[in-house]
């Protein structure tokens, strides 16, 4: 509609070239010649074109268009109806709505050598044209829709005869082939007519309005619409279809029947191509029906007959039948199984057998195997099933059934030739083999099918809890790759271990070291063996100690970066065999060897979890070693004093007093509190707390103040000693008080003079270079003069002399840190007399830093007596605080 020509190749990719300027309203492709003839329009109005192409030629990459010419002379406009060409490219025909046929004579692709001319006139449309040629004879046929006329183009004047006063539509004639002797067809609404060029042939009646006519190998083609109810169509669906639907139907005239009927919805055209029939569609769609070949044809007569004889029962000469007229595999299939049928309801059931043996591959074998489930029948199941299973054909419901007939029968001969084929021979399933087996009590054979084809599980399954050889399985376990090895044992490892548990220890050993399977052969570049995780196989060694004993301490002897589990189960195995062994000699040797693993530093990272194994089997030693390891010297002495190890206490103040100076305090609070005479180990502690100055004398004699034992005469040397060198600490603070104010009344009257008295420079040399004093020059009131380039370099301040500097600026912070901790200290008595909870007071200036020792970077070593002083004034502050709260 839009004057372009469209072209479809095999591979359906569309392509296509302008060839009119408005619309193509026909075409016809000559069967022999590459040639194309089309009729269109460039113009509204003006006579049809004619363009003949030459489909092998290009011409700008379009077909070359090689005739150009009106449709009819002059210019009367006329619209075209049909269009044929002869295949000898001497003949065109042109047929017109008017009535009018144009021949052109001669070669219709070019101009000069061809002659148009109008071959007939009428008052009725014609609908179609058709050639045919009979040796050298050339006749038209011209039907319009009121008659049809036979034309001899082969005679000058070309003579006509009119053969029948009835037509057809537009595309309801055609011309048949030889095997109807080119008879043309004219399909009517009531009948199909053959002509021949001189008479009126045979006619045939096929009901229905005839929309479509096509001759096509033998067949006719009819496409029409049938107002009664049609049959069913594989396109359209399984709908019954009604009265609007278009039927197509192929006739065979020759045999007289119908070879092929369907239903469309809305055909365009019929199309014959590439061998085959296309249907085209309104809805886009293009279907293809393709013939069966002579051979299919045939078959299917061959199958009727074969019907025939199998009505009267004979399938002996059925199946020679088949065989000699080359049936395919599925007809002797179905003849096999009818004749197995039939010997089978005779009660030949050998017979029956060996015709179902013959449709393996084609019947399904349930349908036999159905039929002879009967334990009666079980040799012919069986026959049936071993062929099965030499075509690999079976499944594992067929292996599981043929091994329990197997196994009914007793057969084992056929059972070991069953499964002892080689691997490469191996038709069944394996697994459901040796799951049938053991089911029936055939452990060997299920052992050895497991064996050979590495079914490791299944093995190890059957030996162990069926044969129960737990030594062999230990052995098949040793030969297994290194995965499969740590997995089975991980599953098998406790009923091996109950059973053979020194074998079994010492393959975990290898497992969990060096593994390499027992096969393998040993040589020069072998791969490093694979290690397992020995803390995994601990729970392996259940109600086995001894074993699990040897096994971790083989771990920890030549593996040192064991898990941690392996180290933390020996010391808990070792601590047990001490705690419950009775003879003292190997006692002391668990003993030592507990304390040597301890010591082994395996245990930093599970300290507590040491500490309880420890504590829980009593082991004194291994504990106070981990609190002396964990720096827990308070836990260490609370053991002796729970234990009442009065010289072990001393010890332990003595050995770790230093690191933590509370020890003593709670040594003597210890003491205070025992009724009985500790006199000798008090005496001890207050020596101490005397040197280290650790508690002031009050809170010493209230803390033994709470045992009834103790006397004065305890603490008589303590308190001596302690108010003598508080007396001597006076008389050394009352002479330096002395000195102070003396030195304090000399600064006094230095000051008075400077005051009222004039200062005198006598100093000739420089007090810092020593060098001859020269103008300009620096003098000080101190008396110390300077040479004023000397004095610019090496003062950090015009108003301060250089020497004197150090000394008055540590008096000067000496000066401003009493009178802080004055101020501090009138602050803190203050808050503490007025607080309600007075403990907290302390902490607050605790963490302030108020009780922090001041040390000064300038502290001479005589004021060091003071400071500790003060730290004891500081310390007996806190704790009459604490008592009083």
């Amino acid at each position: 509609m839009e004057g372009q020509i469209w072209f479809l190749p095999r591979s359906l990719q569309l392509s296509s070239f302008q060839a009119y300027k408005l619309r193509v309203t026909h075409l016809y492709q000559l069967k022999q010649h590459s040639i194309l003839v089309s009729i269109g329009e460039d113009e509204e109005g003006i006579n049809p074109l004619v363009k003949v192409w030459n489909l092998e030629k290009r011409d700008g990459g379009n077909p070359l268009c090689t005739r150009i010419f009106p449709a009819i002379p002059g210019n009367k406009p006329t619209v075209v109806s049909c269009l044929t060409v002869h295949e000898n490219l001497n003949f065109m025909a042109i047929g017109f709505a008017d009535g009018s046929v144009v021949l052109t004579k001669g070669d219709i692709t070019r101009d000069r050598h061809s002659k148009t001319q109008i071959l007939h006139e009428g008052s009725y449309p014609v609908t179609g044209l058709a050639f045919r040629q009979s040796g050298k004879t050339t006749h038209l046929f011209v039907v319009t829709t009121e008659n049809i006329q036979s034309y001899m183009l082969s005679v000058k004047d070309y003579p006509h005869l009119e053969l029948d006063t009835h037509g057809c539509g537009l595309r309801c004639s055609s011309l048949s082939d030889p095997s109807q002797d080119l008879q043309f067809i004219v399909a009517g609404n009531e009948c199909v007519y053959l002509y021949q060029p001189d008479e009126r042939g045979p006619c045939f009646a096929f009901e229905g309005q005839k929309l479509i006519v096509h001759w096509y190998r033998g067949y006719l083609i009819i496409v029409s619409k049938d107002r009664k109810t049609s049959p069913k169509s594989e396109f359209a669906g399984n709908e019954a279809q009604n009265s609007d639907k278009q039927v197509l139907n192929i006739y065979d005239l020759c045999n007289k029947f119908i070879a092929y009927s369907s239903i469309f919805d809305d055909i365009v055209d019929v199309l014959a191509e590439w061998g085959s029939l296309y249907v085209l569609t309104r809805d886009g769609k293009i279907h293809v029906l393709q013939e069966k070949d002579t051979q299919t044809k045939l078959e299917a007569c061959i199958y009727i007959f074969l019907l025939m004889l199998f009505r009267k029962n004979l399938f002996e000469m059925a199946i020679n039948l088949a065989k000699s007229h080359h049936l395919d595999s599925d007809g002797l299939s179905e003849i096999f199984r009818q004749y197995g049928d039939h010997l089978y309801n005779k009660g030949n059931h050998d017979g029956a057998i060996q015709q179902y043996i013959r449709t393996i591959g084609k019947l399904e074998p349930s349908y036999v195997i159905r039929k002879f489930l009967d334990a009666q029948r079980i040799h012919n199941l069986t026959a049936y099933l071993q062929t099965l299973h030499l075509q690999s054909l079976a499944n594992a419901d067929h292996t599981t059934l043929l091994l329990n007939c197997y196994t009914k029968l007793k057969d084992s001969s056929k059972l070991e030739e069953f499964i002892k084929t080689s691997e490469s021979e191996v038709r069944f399933d394996v697994e459901t083999a040796i799951k049938v087996l053991r089911q029936a009590g055939y452990y060997s054979h299920a052992v050895y099918l497991a064996e050979k084809h590495e079914h490791h599980e299944w093995y190890l399954k059957i030996q162990l809890e069926d044969i129960k050889n737990y030594q062999e399985a230990l052995h098949y376990i040793g030969k297994l790759p290194f995965e499969q090895a740590e997995s089975n044992m991980k599953r098998y490892g406790k009923i091996l271990m109950h059973h053979v548990p020194n074998e079994t220890t010492e393959l975990l050993k290898i497992l969990c070291t060096d593994y390499r399977p027992s096969g393998d052969s040993e040589g020069p570049g072998m791969l490093e063996g694979k290690k397992a995780n020995s803390e995994e196989f601990i729970p392996v060694f259940a109600n086995n100690s001894r074993e699990l004993k040897a096994f971790l301490e083989h771990m920890t002897e030549v593996q040192a970066n064991s898990p941690q589990g392996v180290y933390d189960t020996l010391l808990e195995l070792r601590l047990q065999n001490w705690a419950h062994e009775q003879d003292e000699q190997v006692k002391e040797k668990l003993h030592n060897e507990a304390l040597t693993l301890l010591k082994s530093g395996r245990f930093k990272t599970v300290f507590d979890k040491a500490l309880v194994l420890c504590q829980m089997h009593s082991f004194k030693d291994g504990v106070l070693y981990l609190y002396e390891q964990g720096k827990l010297f308070q836990q260490i002495m609370h053991y002796h004093m729970q234990n009442e190890q009065y010289k072990k206490v001393i010890e332990v103040c003595e050995l770790y007093g230093d690191q933590e100076a509370c020890l003593w305090e709670q040594a003597l609070g210890y003491f205070a509190r025992k009724e009985e005479d500790c006199k000798e180990y008090i005496a001890a502690v207050l020596k101490h707390i005397e040197n280290k100055n650790l508690m002031p004398p009050l809170l010493v004699v209230q803390t033994l103040a709470h045992n009834s034992t103790a006397t004065l005469s305890v603490i008589k040397d303590y308190l001596v000693n302690k108010l003598q060198k508080q007396s001597h600490q006076i008389d050394q603070d009352e002479q330096r008080i002395q000195k102070y104010r003396e030195e304090t009344t000399r600064i006094r009257q230095e000051i008075e003079e400077l005051k009222a008295s004039p200062k005198i420079f006598q100093k000739t040399k420089c007090s810092i270079c020593t060098s001859a004093l020269e103008l300009p020059s620096v003098h000080f009131l101190c008396g110390h003069s300077f040479h004023q380039h000397c004095f610019e370099s090496y003062s950090e301040s015009d108003s301060e002399c250089p020497t004197c500097m150090p000394e008055n600026r540590k008096v000067m912070d000496m000066i401003r840190a009493q009178e802080q901790k004055r101020d501090l200290h009138d602050q803190f008595q203050h808050q503490l007399k007025c607080s309600n909870d007075g403990f907290s007071v302390v902490a607050d200036y605790f963490g302030r830093g108020v009780f922090n020792k001041l040390t000064l970077i300038t502290d001479l070593p005589s004021g060091k007596a003071a400071t500790t002083i003060e730290a004891g004034l500081q310390r007996e502050l806190l704790i009459h605080t604490r008592r009083s709260t």
